[in-house]
C-alpha cells in the first residue's frame, strides 16, 4: 500500500488553519497530520501552497461527464439535487477516482406540471435514467414520488427512501421568478405531510425556494435546510425566522446572478478556468437563464450577510446542471469558485466561505467521512497556490487534487 506525504503546505482542515503541517495519506484515508513524514513515503512538495479538504458543491445535477468536470476544479464531491445517482444507480462512480463522488435526492417532490417542467421544451429530458454517461443503473427507471395530496406526499417518501435517495427535496415554486406565474405548487397541507414523514422515517429535508413566502412555507413545514435564497431583499423577520428554526441554506449566488441576467464571462475569462473549459461548458458560461432581470444581486449578498451575521449555517452550491445557454451562468466545479468569491463579497471571511465549501456541508448532510483533513478520514484533498484563507481567489490555483488518496491525473 503506497504512502503519500504532503510536506510543507499551509493546511485549511475545513474549519481554521493549522499553518504548516504535513498530511500523510495511505488507501485512501488520511492518516496522519502532524509531525514528520514517514520513511519510504512519497513526498509531495507543498511549499507556497495551502492543502484543503476536497470541496463540496452541494447544490447540482449531473452526469458522469460533469463529475469529472468538477473533479478538475477540485470539488471532490457533487450533492444532486434532482436526478439519478440514488445509492443504488452511482456503485461505478464510488469507485472512480476520475470523477467526483455524489449523493442524490432522486426525484424532488412537485406537483403535475410543477418546476422544474417550465425551463426544457416538451421532449428534452434532462434527467433520465441512468445510463454509460450517468455511470449506474439500467434497470427500472427512477422513482418519481406523488405530490398530488398530503397522503400520497407522505406515502412517497418511503419510496423515495427504499429506491436510494440520501434525502428528500420538496421544489416550493410557483413559476414567478422563472417568468412562468401560475404553476402548480405545493400547497401547505401537502408540503407539511412530506416533510413529517421524512423526519419519521429519519430523513434530511432540503426545499427549492426563490421567494420569501416559499421560505416561510419551507420553514413553518419543519425543512432542515433550503438549497436556494430568496431574490427579494431580506427582511428581519424572514432572517430571524431561518435562524430560530436551525434551518441551513445553500444560497446557489450564482444561480440567483444568472436569473438576474448576469452571464459567467468574467469567470470565463480567467485562463485558470478557461483551460479546463470545453466549447460547450465555455458557451454555457457565457450565456445566463435571464429570467428575473428586475432582480439586484446586492440583495442577495445582504441576505447572504444577514443570515452570516445570524449564525446560521451557509452551504456553498452552484445549480449548475447541463451544458445547454438557456441553463446558463454555469459550469460544474469552475462556478464552486466563483460562489466561493461570492460570499466573500457578501461579506464572509475567507476561513467562512471555505467552510462552506467543506466542514460545514459535510456535518449537515451528515458526509462523516470528509469535508476535514484530519486522520481517518477520506483523503479527498485540494492542493493551491498562494493562499486562499487570505484571498478568495486563489482556490483556482490547482496544484493538485487527490480523491480517495488517488492523484488526478493533470
Amino acid at each position: 500500500m503506497s504512502t503519500t506525504a504532503i510536506t510543507g503546505a499551509r493546511v485549511f482542515d475545513g474549519e481554521k488553519p493549522l499553518g504548516v503541517t504535513t498530511v500523510v495519506i495511505e488507501g485512501g484515508r488520511i492518516v496522519q497530520v502532524g509531525g514528520d513524514a514517514p520513511p519510504g513515503a512519497e513526498v509531495v512538495d507543498g511549499s507556497g501552497a495551502t492543502l484543503l479538504p476536497g470541496l463540496i458543491d452541494a447544490h447540482v445535477h449531473t452526469d458522469r461527464d460533469s463529475l469529472a468536470l468538477a473533479l478538475k476544479f477540485g470539488v471532490t464531491t457533487e450533492l444532486e439535487m434532482q436526478g439519478v445517482h440514488t445509492r443504488d444507480r452511482r456503485g461505478a462512480i464510488s469507485e472512480d477516482d476520475s470523477v467526483a463522488d455524489v449523493r442524490s435526492s432522486g426525484f424532488a417532490l412537485t406537483p403535475p406540471g410543477g418546476h422544474p417542467s417550465e425551463l426544457f421544451p416538451e421532449d428534452f429530458h434532462p434527467f433520465g435514467p441512468a445510463d454509460g454517461a450517468g455511470g449506474g443503473h439500467r434497470g427500472e427507471p427512477p422513482y418519481h414520488p406523488d405530490a398530488t395530496s398530503p397522503e400520497a406526499a407522505a406515502a412517497s417518501i418511503p419510496q423515495l427512501i427504499a429506491h436510494g435517495s440520501d434525502y428528500i427535496k420538496f421544489m416550493i415554486d410557483d413559476g414567478s421568478v422563472e417568468g412562468h406565474p401560475g404553476l402548480p405548487m405545493l400547497d401547505q397541507a401537502t408540503l407539511n405531510a412530506g416533510v413529517a414523514a421524512a423526519r419519521k422515517h429519519g430523513a434530511l429535508t432540503v426545499a427549492h425556494v426563490l421567494t420569501i413566502d416559499a421560505t416561510r412555507m419551507a420553514v413553518e413545514a419543519g425543512i432542515d435546510g433550503l438549497v436556494h435564497l430568496f431574490v427579494e431583499p431580506p427582511t428581519d423577520e424572514i432572517i430571524s425566522m431561518i435562524k430560530d428554526a436551525e434551518v441551513f441554506v445553500v444560497p446557489c449566488t450564482v444561480l440567483n446572478a444568472s436569473l438576474m441576467g448576469i452571464t459567467g464571462d468574467q469567470l470565463a475569462d480567467d485562463p485558470r478556468v478557461a483551460s479546463r473549459l470545453g466549447t460547450d461548458w465555455d458557451a454555457t458560461l457565457r450565456s445566463c437563464f435571464g429570467h428575473y432581470p428586475q432582480g439586484k444581486l446586492q440583495d442577495v449578498l445582504d441576505s447572504v450577510r444577514a443570515l452570516a451575521d445570524a449564525g446560521v449555517d451557509l452551504l456553498v452550491g452552484t445549480d449548475v446542471s447541463v451544458p445547454m445557454p438557456f441553463l446558463g451562468g454555469l459550469a460544474h466545479g469552475a462556478s464552486v469558485h466563483q460562489e466561493l468569491q461570492h460570499l466573500v463579497q457578501a461579506g464572509l471571511t475567507p476561513a467562512a466561505a471555505l467552510r462552506a465549501a467543506t466542514a460545514t456541508t459535510a456535518r449537515r448532510f451528515n458526509l462523516s467521512d470528509r469535508g476535514r483533513i484530519a486522520e481517518g478520514l477520506r483523503a479527498d484533498l485540494l492542493l493551491v497556490d498562494g493562499d486562499p484563507t487570505t484571498t478568495i481567489t486563489d482556490t483556482l490555483n490547482t496544484r493538485a487534487v487527490w480523491r480517495r488518496g488517488a492523484h488526478l491525473a493533470a
